[in-house]
């Protein structure tokens, strides 16, 4: 009886899982490219834990592309949310995040896309409030910050170094923008440094020691990540695996290569252009694999 409750265990918590997972239309339906390319959004609603500043709607602080190539290192692509958009389809120029508050997830993709050359296979979109019940249900993360902060707009309140971060400080940390000196390079930075911290926190030998915390794990990841039509749990599962990859020691992380970080084309207020010149190279290697394992892109200069 017990050799089979514990074999009947994993296949049960699976089919229950799966059955929990949120989906939404998001995927072009666009010719596949080599390997397999995720996009993953924060969606920022106006909520009790974001706090009212009067925007309409949602919008989305986070946008991170990670790719596994066929062959070569998995790269996670920092995409600054102020990236300037020559034509957002039906709406001119504008700034990448603008494609999402016109047409959500789907118009979104099509943007990236067009912008990367690569076809994005797998959309999750985790809502901020989904970012402070993840970091609970783990008990805390680390989080690293070399600098004092007192951020009215995000609430972020820092002393610079390392602090165990509950869900609300991390929901402030990584929202964190105006008072950071690289701005959405900086904020890029740190979303990732949430990911990587959330990732080290799980213990799949922990996990296996305590059910209990599986289904606490799943009900907090479910209820927060939102997902394409054509994903379900083992795609979440795949999803992590490769964010371990991009974040380890073989892996890239970074940004595109930018131009400048104040381009200010006119009607858009203040973007981030990419380098036209190094961008096609850049999304070339990313594609192939190319590219060696480390910290890509960053500050122009």
């Amino acid at each position: 009886m017990v050799l089979v409750a514990l074999a009947a265990w994993p296949i049960g918590l699976l089919i229950w899982a799966n059955g929990k997972v949120q989906h939404t239309a998001a995927l072009s339906g666009a010719a596949a490219t080599p390997g397999t390319t995720y996009l993953l959004t924060g969606a920022d609603t106006r909520d009790a834990a974001t706090g009212d500043d009067g925007t309409v709607g949602s919008r989305t602080d986070t946008i991170l592309l990670l790719h596994v190539p066929t062959h070569g290192p998995s790269a996670l692509i920092s995409l600054p949310r102020d990236t300037y958009i020559e034509d957002i389809p039906g709406h001119g120029p504008g700034k990448l995040n603008a494609a999402f508050a016109y047409g959500g997830a789907p118009l979104l993709v099509q943007v990236v896309e067009q912008l990367t050359g690569l076809t994005v296979d797998h959309y999750a979109e985790i809502g901020m409030v989904g970012i402070v019940q993840v970091v609970d249900a783990v008990g805390g993360v680390q989080l690293c910050y070399d600098a004092d902060v007192n951020d009215p707009e995000s609430s972020m309140v820092w002393t610079a170094g390392c602090h165990q971060a509950d869900g609300r400080t991390a929901l402030s940390f990584v929202r964190m923008r105006k008072s950071d000196p690289q701005g959405d390079i900086g904020r890029g930075k740190r979303q990732r440094q949430l990911i990587q911290a959330l990732m080290s926190s799980v213990s799949p030998r922990d996990l296996v020691l305590h059910p209990s915390r599986q289904v606490t794990l799943i009900k907090a990841g479910t209820a927060a990540i939102t997902v394409d039509t054509d994903s379900d749990i083992i795609d979440l599962a795949r999803l992590a695996l490769a964010f371990k990859a991009a974040e380890g020691a073989g892996g890239i992380t970074g940004t595109p290569p930018i131009a400048n970080i104040d381009y200010r084309p006119g009607g858009v207020g203040s973007t981030v252009l990419l380098d036209p010149a190094a961008s096609a190279t850049f999304w070339a290697q990313i594609a192939d694999g190319a590219l060696p394992a480390g910290v890509v892109g960053g500050l122009p200069g």
